[in-house]
């Protein structure tokens, strides 16, 4: 199962950490994993061209980890708030496999 993290203070974004395996299909065919991890992919690739926001990331073999250093300028709120949303919607369709929660930091 995919655990994905988002990690907040104070109804603000300070970073979030995706980890694990759908094991929804076979390897390199898990449409599952593949939508998490365009999301989450795509969210700092995103964070890191468009925006001046300093964070740091971790990326490993089914770890994708971001974690804002201060506050977040009001582009990143829009791409993590659209990541979040996008991530919501897979798990009302695949909670057997992935799960979203939000963590008080």
């Amino acid at each position: 199962m995919i655990q994905v993290t988002v990690y907040k203070h104070s109804h603000q974004y300070k970073g979030f950490r995706c980890e694990g395996h759908a094991g929804f299909g076979q390897e390199g065919f898990d449409i599952v994993c593949a939508a998490v991890s365009v999301l989450t992919v795509n969210t700092v690739n995103s964070i890191e061209a468009f925006t001046e926001d300093s964070f740091s990331g971790q990326e490993g073999d089914g770890l994708i980890s971001c974690m804002f250093r201060g506050s977040v300028s009001k582009e990143t709120e829009l791409l993590m708030d659209s990541m979040v949303l996008g991530l919501t919607s897979m798990e009302k369709n695949y909670d057997n496999y992935m799960q979203l929660r939000f963590e008080e930091v």
